[in-house]
């Protein structure tokens, strides 16, 4: 290994999903083969070692044994799940200690799903901005009042120690370290030959902006959210939204803070970043006509708001999902 390489450990428990190792390994492995040299240097670890049999059945090999002592420490240590019953199962257990005793020299440690419970009661977490899987957030928080638990995002960076959401967050995740050491470039290269439908940003919800509507459709919510499309392109402050359903400002911005879990604010900004989505995917409209009919003010706000949401810039984004590109 090169010494400009970053040696990563993955530390895999029995019953753990097979996309929580598979997805990063991959991300980190087709970064190696785009930079034509061994930048990261993948290895697995366990207390199951030589082999981990995972949660549906299939038994990833080439495991392991824990090393008591770390001569050469990595720089990278990757917790690719672990239960979140409490107490903990004796074959996972051993990495507590482990992640305890050894947390001083590894510079960066991450978890994957439920993986930020194994940190946690290793006191990685205490103090620290922390995410897991969306089942098991009340959990985490329930049991280690000292991590500050984030319910929305799909990962969490907090001096040195990453945690994501579930199962796929830790793709998001990877590209996003990957981001960090080599630049924007060479992840957006990464998801596009993993066939990733975008590189999402850690502040992008668990679930999926798209099926917020069918999975929450109310008759209420269909008023409001017709009315926004309608005037998506003029200044929609809760007062007009919520005389046009005929609620006083107040009760609208309750009803959507327990009905959506977003301000009305919110909801208007995610349409119209929805429909300026559909317009540089349907059309050729340019930029600056995007950004008038989406009601996103300038360029410069569309750019903003799209890196932040998605990871990618407007023109990256119709590059990649216009009609006819792909």
């Amino acid at each position: 290994m090169s010494p400009s390489s970053k040696m990563v450990w993955f530390l895999v428990v029995p019953r753990t999903s097979m996309m929580n190792v598979a997805g990063p390994w991959e991300v980190l492995g087709h970064a190696n083969d785009l930079l034509g040299r061994e930048a990261y240097g993948l290895q697995a670890f366990g207390p199951s070692a030589p082999a981990t049999q995972t949660r549906f059945g299939l038994c990833l090999s080439g495991v392991r044994p824990l090393p008591s002592r770390l001569d050469h420490p990595p720089d990278t240590v990757v917790v690719a799940g672990a239960s979140p019953a409490d107490p903990m199962p004796v074959d996972h257990t051993p990495i507590v200690p482990w992640l305890r005793r050894n947390r001083p020299r590894i510079k960066t440690v991450v978890s994957i799903c439920t993986g930020a419970f194994a940190l946690a009661a290793a006191g990685l977490l205490d103090g620290r901005r922390a995410t897991t899987h969306w089942m098991y957030l009340n959990e985490l928080r329930a049991r280690f009042p000292k991590v500050h638990v984030i319910d929305e995002g799909i990962y969490v960076k907090d001096r040195g120690v990453w945690t994501s959401a579930g199962v796929t967050a830790g793709v998001d995740l990877a590209l996003a370290l990957v981001e960090e050491d080599h630049g924007h470039a060479l992840a957006m290269r990464v998801a596009k030959r993993m066939v990733l439908f975008l590189r999402r940003s850690g502040h992008q919800a668990q679930f999926s902006s798209t099926l917020r509507p069918h999975e929450r459709e109310s008759p209420r919510l269909r008023d409001i959210s017709t009315f926004v499309v309608k005037h998506i392109d003029e200044r929609l402050p809760v007062e007009r939204i919520a005389a046009q359903v005929g609620m006083s400002p107040r009760t609208l911005s309750r009803w959507c803070r327990k009905n959506l879990e977003e301000s009305p604010a919110e909801l208007v900004r995610r349409l119209r970043v929805a429909e300026a989505r559909r317009l540089l995917e349907e059309t050729t409209l340019p930029l600056k006509d995007v950004t008038e009919r989406t009601g996103l003010g300038d360029q410069s706000t569309l750019w903003r708001v799209f890196m932040h949401d998605l990871g990618l810039t407007p023109a990256e984004y119709r590059h990649r999902f216009a009609a006819g590109h792909g």
